[in-house]
């Protein structure tokens, strides 16, 4: 869609604040999800009710109730996690599950109302009707998707919590709709882009580097699914490697039932945490080698800065990851993971402007 971006027109100021909203909602989605499972929330509730459930229980014999449905359903979480907990207590898991899937129906409020808005006034070209409606599928499956894992984790004795592999296919939606939303926006707000011979190689080392990001952030799916970082709560590797390469070569676990049901699987986890490490080091020594490129090519001061942004959310998140891995002690961290998981998105969103910036736009830096 870029390399047409000279027939647009400037969309209004209105049109380019509603979509800009729309990634916002996306991104703290994308939060309330890590908290929702970090705080083994997810499992809280236990039916899909799109309507009814807008309310949460009201009375106390309906938060009886509630937490029965809990008890059943989620028999082997409750059991290993939550034994002897209070209604209180199963409150606030209830909470944060809930306020995960009122934010998702307050995005669809604040999507369509202002759409059927400026879908009156004529104010959505057709090129933003076409992305918008592929913005809406990618929403849909995530809610479904959602349902889907939630699912994986109710009425099974063998599973703590919900299926990693389900949980990173979630996320991958989410992440996906957040990143198409956001390129959305850069489509209408068109900030500055730049021109310069090594365009087309730039452009397409960018575009790797929003998929590595985009893999990493599955691996870190992965990661908080499977609780891999309990593994081995260490940084760098050699600090007590002993021990993780014991669990890494534990070959009674690498066959295709642990695989389905990794929870007991050491061997499975450590494999996933060493990928999740590997490739945060591999995203760092490529943005290295691409600042040293950028600089003997003397290249566009516009495109020196974004690449500055960009490296410097990496350093920023490679950091957050080592503190969530070092207090990953006895359970993962609420506050680090979740701060981590939205690094990841504004990392993200970093390495799009990036490939924004070096995509075929009319520079209006002039």
């Amino acid at each position: 869609m870029a390399h047409t971006m000279s027939t647009f027109k400037p969309l209004p100021r209105a049109v380019r604040i509603w979509l800009l909203a729309g990634v916002i909602m996306v991104f703290f989605q994308v939060v309330l999800g890590g908290i929702t499972r970090l705080t083994d929330s997810g499992l809280s509730i236990t039916e899909w009710a799109v309507i009814q459930g807008t309310l949460p229980p009201l009375s106390t014999a309906e938060w009886e109730e509630a937490f029965a449905k809990y008890k059943e359903a989620a028999r082997k979480q409750y059991e290993t996690l939550h034994r002897g907990m209070s209604l209180q207590e199963f409150k606030y898991i209830y909470f944060w599950e809930y306020v995960h899937r009122l934010w998702a129906r307050l995005m669809g409020v604040v999507f369509m109302l202002p759409f059927l808005w400026f879908f009156w006034k004529n104010l959505l070209p057709k090129w933003l009707l076409k992305r918008l409606a592929i913005v809406i599928l990618l929403a849909s499956l995530a809610a479904v998707f959602g349902w889907i894992m939630v699912k994986s984790g109710l009425h099974n004795d063998q599973r703590t919590w919900v299926s990693a592999y389900k949980l990173v296919i979630h996320l991958s939606i989410a992440t996906i709709l957040f990143g198409y939303l956001f390129w959305t926006w850069l489509l209408a707000a068109r900030p500055p882009a730049v021109r310069f011979p090594k365009q087309p190689y730039f452009r397409r080392l960018a575009w790797l580097v929003v998929s590595l990001i985009g893999a990493q952030i599955a691996l870190g799916g992965l990661m908080a699914g499977m609780r891999a970082g309990l593994i081995h709560p260490h940084f760098p590797l050699f600090i007590r490697g002993s021990a993780f390469w014991e669990a890494l070569t534990t070959t009674s676990d690498l066959h295709w039932q642990r695989f389905v049901d990794y929870e007991p699987a050491r061997a499975i986890k450590a494999v996933v945490q060493l990928l999740h490490r590997a490739m945060a080091w591999g995203l760092l020594v490529f943005a290295a080698i691409w600042h040293v490129k950028l600089r003997r090519l003397q290249a566009p001061m516009l495109l020196a800065e974004r690449s500055r942004w960009l490296y410097g959310m990496l350093i920023v998140q490679f950091s957050l990851g080592i503190i969530t891995v070092i207090n990953c002690v006895g359970r993962v961290p609420v506050f680090w993971g979740v701060v981590h998981q939205g690094g990841a998105l504004l990392t993200l969103a970093a390495a799009l402007f990036l490939s924004y910036t070096l995509s075929d736009v009319p520079d209006q830096s002039q």
